[in-house]
């Protein structure tokens, strides 16, 4: 199974975040993990913002940056083409999603995910409408 990663629900790969136990299970069963070009400093985003906030400290952030990098060794990343540019725009131009969260489902729809995973419910149900898989990781 390929699964396609939005930035908020990789990041409970590394983080204790409601949902982390389903990220861990998908990336056991998956053949291949996908993610956006913009996904890497999403990530790295959010960890910064948890460590300014107090939830990590230095040596976990070291770590987890260390983990994320390394698995990013392995995944498929999308690069915004013109295949994705175009899906991207329709995206947009068909449902209420941010920019960045239509990036990353034109990114899934044009490598043909089996699953796109995902937390966010307006991103959720454009993905379902254009008849993709998804596992949501906020719903525990």
């Amino acid at each position: 199974m390929n699964a396609f990663f939005d930035s908020s629900a990789l990041v409970k790969r590394y983080v204790e975040e409601d949902g982390r136990e389903r990220v861990i299970n998908i990336f056991e069963e998956a053949s291949a993990i996908g993610v956006s070009v913009i996904c890497f400093p999403e990530v790295i985003s959010a960890f910064c913002r948890l460590q300014r906030e107090g939830n990590l400290d230095k040596p976990q952030y070291e770590r987890i940056k260390g983990d994320m990098i390394a698995d990013f060794e392995d995944f498929f990343i999308s690069s915004i083409t013109p295949q994705v540019r175009g899906c991207v725009t329709r995206l947009l131009e068909t449902y209420s999603l941010r920019a960045m969260d239509a990036l990353h489902l034109g990114s899934a729809i044009e490598w043909q995910a089996d699953t796109f995973v995902s937390g966010d419910k307006r991103q959720i149900i454009a993905a379902q409408n254009e008849g993709l898989d998804v596992l949501d990781v906020q719903d525990e």
